[in-house]
């Protein structure tokens, strides 16, 4: 894909400026529909899926307990998964993750035990032989598992989606304009961080009247500048909205706005193509549909952030 550091943008005429911004964010609105288009399309985003899905989706509860045992973890799998799956093993001496793996087998219709179980219980079932049970889920079992960080051999292939390019005034910048857009910023040192592999997270607390902003520290500054920027973008456009469902549509909209303000900005925000492109329940055309609140949210961090 295309690099978008040579086609930053300046709007310099007070007169048309507001026309001049529009028209050219839609422009690069469909640059980024375009591009997620092609990552979708390409071998390296192909072969993460393809990876990714071999990993388990876990529940809620397990992904509190991986969470209490390593907080640090991001992708976690068996130790048979890790050595047959993906040719990578276990390094020795690593602490196992403990969890709850899920035993499915022949179930009785009547009390929904394993056979063995079924004997030993009061249920007179008899209608149709164990073996023709259908399978169920009849109960929990310990298991282990292991961070990627805990092992080593093949790589697993990663989608690139750092933003590059020259934020070292940027930073500074965005910092500054928490105030004028109402919020509450920090960036958290990264032996301090506690969000996991987010990057960085937008949260608004009860008690508190502003939207509170954290975000990884990091050498890559332009990196950290678009994180900021997307997290703004949440601020400004998603405090209001507690619904689950609606994550996708959230992302693409706060990523976009990323990808703008970054790009006018002279960095290279290509990477938000993969980014985008892992939201494989969005139609990159609902990127366009929500372009009146993309645009006005770019619009203001931009104003904003040149004002301070």
């Amino acid at each position: 894909m295309a690099t978008t550091s040579d086609t930053s943008a300046s709007f310099e005429e007070t007169d048309t400026r507001n026309d001049e911004m529009h028209s050219t964010i839609e422009a690069w609105i469909d640059d980024l529909v375009t591009d997620v288009d092609e990552a979708k399309a390409s071998v390296e985003f192909q072969e993460w899926l393809d990876v990714q899905s071999q990993f388990h989706d876990y529940s809620h509860r397990n992904t509190l307990l991986i969470k209490l045992q390593c907080p640090e973890a991001t992708t976690v799998a068996g130790y048979n998964t890790w050595r047959n799956e993906f040719d990578r093993h276990v390094q020795e001496g690593e602490q196992a993750i403990w969890i709850w793996a899920p035993i499915i087998t022949k179930q009785c219709p009547e009390c929904e035990n394993s056979p063995s179980y079924h004997e030993q219980s009061d249920c007179e079932y008899d209608e149709t032989p164990p073996d023709e049970w259908s399978k169920g889920l009849v109960g929990f079992k310990p298991t282990a598992v292991f961070d990627v960080s805990q092992t080593e051999g093949e790589p697993l292939p990663e989608l690139e989606t750092e933003a590059t390019g020259d934020a070292d005034d940027l930073v500074p910048a965005l910092l500054d304009a928490a105030a004028a857009l109402d919020v509450d910023v920090r960036v958290v040192d990264a032996a301090e961080w506690d969000q996991g592999d987010a990057m960085g997270v937008c949260k608004h607390r009860a008690h508190e009247n502003q939207p509170v902003i954290e975000a990884k520290a990091r050498p890559n500054q332009a990196d950290l500048a678009v994180t900021l920027i997307h997290e703004y973008a949440h601020a400004l456009l998603h405090v209001d909205v507690d619904d689950d469902t609606e994550r996708a549509k959230r992302e693409v909209e706060a990523e976009a706005v990323a990808y703008i303000v970054g790009r006018y900005c002279g960095l290279d925000t290509s990477g938000s193509a993969f980014y985008l492109a892992a939201w494989q329940d969005d139609d990159t055309a609902g990127i366009q549909e929500r372009l009146g609140r993309i645009s006005s949210t770019a619009q203001e961090i931009i104003s904003t952030v040149e004002e301070s």
